[in-house]
């Protein structure tokens, strides 16, 4: 009888353990990162002998969770890529919201260049020059508004990268803990500190990829995807921020070792966090610098062609900063460079690390493509449109960064303040002589060089014979000479013409000074075409031109963003369905299974009953 009670019993706390099961899960549906507990049941082994073997009961073997290695690791990794796309996309709906909320920068261009239309048409009017001066004014304002924000933007995204390392730190120290707690528990499997584990370890997935290794104590190795461990054992390994070693503004991510690994870092909110500020944010403001070089640039030269109001050679209407130059801090030598722009059309939206092997200056963008300078008698180097200027002694390995044009869209200024400053009017007028006898003519005297010295002085060309000219100037000083043909361009002082028709032998034009300045209004045209004229992209495209291309990226950076999160969602819902449906509580499973173990209980105690019922008998008949 005694084998009969021990086996009902043992039924009996088999039954008891499945029903505590059971009730845990249906407790926890919807516990997040909960998963699912069965109770593992063995026959109990009988003890050998006799012409037979009846079973001894039932032992429970464990309480296991339902846990899929594979599939968990693919919903961390989906995570991460979800949670990648969802801080990638509100980056850049952000960043469009402040395309549209700094004001309309297309909308400024063209009202600054239709009213170089209006002083032309209306030359002698100053309330079309003050007008011209207040569209400058509002247009000036509106690239240094747009240009704060993307600073604006940076900033943030500095502070977001900080508190995302903190919150890695504070996870990676979590996980760690938890370690330490299972192996302390040893074989008796602690589920619900794993479940724990992989939640911390799904939070950490989502703020940056992660690859996980498991130990043979229990424990769960992390590791960034940078290489750098972040958890092994009871132990965390903390990341920390710090400034980049060129621009102190600029947030970087080093490992315990005080390496930089930013550019190592990818997923997770970090990984986006680090890509959009490289490839988007940075990107967008040397865009928008670019155009105001290239409008600045283009209208002070243009201004430079011409006359002002007071007769006098027009000045500059724009500043713009000089590209910044920033030594890196590990620099051992002294040598210290500067950077001009010196040819607008070739300038790039890169960036620049200019760095010293030990023989020779080498340049690269910051994306690493190498790219080929230009060694200048003077001692200075060109490239994509800027020269730079060496001094000092550099040490092998010292390098510096330069920004073209990523802070010239904020320091973008007007710098002209009285309207009788726009130069208006040509600089330079030809006049044929009273005794030319040929049927040539020249036209506008086109300005190539406004910053010779001898532009606006009285020069003389002449033609001594039909197939040769000579120009002078005031004092008889040949100044250039050489045979002619009908179209061929003459150049001198910095100017240039290009008689039409065949002068004849002996006759002269004379090139000077424009002194129909307040009536001539050429000059102001030729500012006015510059909105459809290229200056940058090797003279392919112009300043507007460049902002259409710069609000078109934004568009399709943010419409990308937008579609990868919809497709990181859709694959992520996908990873946790399949997790769940090994993982997951099915109430109906669980409500079925209740049913099951709670008529196991009860038959097992009827079992106990019997026994005790058929022992009692016993009793009864012996004693009788």
């Amino acid at each position: 009888m005694s084998n009969l009670l021990s086996i009902g019993a043992s039924g009996l706390n088999a039954a008891q353990v499945a029903l505590t099961t059971v009730g845990n899960n249906i407790s926890n549906v919807n516990t997040t990162g909960y998963s699912r507990q069965s109770v593992v049941q063995n026959e109990s082994i009988s003890p050998g002998g006799g012409r037979y073997t009846i079973g001894s009961g039932v032992d429970v073997q464990s309480v296991q969770r339902a846990y899929s290695d594979f599939l968990t690791s693919a919903l961390w990794t989906s995570n991460s890529s979800l949670q990648r796309a969802t801080t990638y996309n509100n980056l850049t709906t952000t960043l469009n919201s402040m395309l549209s909320a700094s004001g309309n920068l297309q909308s400024s261009l063209d009202s600054f260049y239709g009213a170089f239309d209006t002083v032309a048409n209306t030359p002698g009017v100053a309330s079309s020059r003050q007008s011209l001066l207040g569209s400058a004014s509002s247009m000036v304002t509106t690239f240094n508004t747009l240009a704060q924000q993307f600073t604006a933007q940076q900033g943030q995204v500095n502070s977001q990268i900080s508190t995302t390392v903190d919150g890695i730190n504070s996870v990676s120290s979590s996980i760690a803990d938890l370690n330490a707690k299972i192996r302390q528990a040893g074989n008796n499997v602690p589920n619900d500190l794993l479940d724990q584990r992989d939640t911390m370890i799904q939070t950490l997935s989502g703020y940056m990829g992660v690859s996980t290794y498991a130990q043979s104590d229990g424990t769960i190795s992390v590791y960034a995807s940078s290489g750098q461990a972040l958890v092994s054992g009871d132990k965390s390994f903390a990341l920390s921020t710090g400034k980049d070693a060129y621009d102190a503004s600029r947030t970087a991510v080093l490992d315990t070792t005080g390496t930089d690994i930013t550019t190592k870092i990818s997923g997770g909110t970090l990984g986006a966090l680090l890509d959009y500020r490289s490839n988007v944010l940075d990107s967008v403001q040397n865009q928008l610098g670019q155009a105001a070089v290239a409008l600045a640039t283009s209208v002070n030269t243009q201004q430079a062609k011409g006359l002002d109001l007071n007769g006098n050679q027009g000045g500059a209407m724009f500043s713009v900063p000089s590209p910044a130059v920033m030594g890196n801090t590990n620099n051992k030598g002294s040598a210290s460079v500067s950077a001009s722009i010196t040819d607008v059309s070739q300038l790039t939206t890169s960036d620049y690390v200019l760095s010293y092997d030990g023989n020779n200056w080498n340049l690269a963008t910051t994306a690493g493509q190498s790219v080929a300078m230009t060694s200048n008698p003077d001692g200075t180097y060109s490239a994509d449109g800027m020269t730079f200027s060496l001094s000092g002694s550099a040490q092998t390995g010292d390098s510096f960064k330069i920004q073209p044009t990523r802070a010239a869209a904020s320091g973008l200024a007007l710098t002209m303040t009285d309207p009788n400053g726009i130069a208006a009017a040509a600089a330079l007028t030809s006049t044929a002589a009273s005794a030319n006898t040929g049927t040539g003519s020249i036209g506008a005297v086109t300005v190539d060089d406004p910053t010779n010295a001898a532009l606006l002085s009285n020069a003389t060309l002449s033609f001594p014979t039909a197939g040769s000219y000579q120009v002078t100037d005031s004092g008889g000083n040949v100044l250039g000479s050489g045979s002619y043909t009908p179209g061929q361009t003459i150049s001198a002082n910095g100017w240039s013409v290009t008689p039409s028709g065949t002068p004849a032998a002996n006759d002269s034009y004379t090139i000077g000074i424009n002194s129909n300045g307040l009536n001539d209004t050429s000059n102001a045209l030729a500012m006015a075409s510059l909105a459809d004229k290229g200056v940058l992209n090797g003279g392919k495209q112009s300043v507007i031109d460049s902002y259409g291309t710069l609000t078109t990226n934004i568009g399709t950076v943010g419409s990308q963003a937008q579609t990868n999160l919809t497709t990181q969602t859709s694959l992520y819902n996908q990873a946790m369905s399949a997790q769940q449906s090994v993982s997951g509580v099915n109430l109906d499973e669980e409500a079925a299974s209740l049913v099951r173990y709670q008529q196991a209980y009860q038959a097992s105690a009827q079992v106990i009953s019997t026994s005790q019922t058929i022992f009692s008998s016993l009793i009864s008949a012996i004693n009788g």
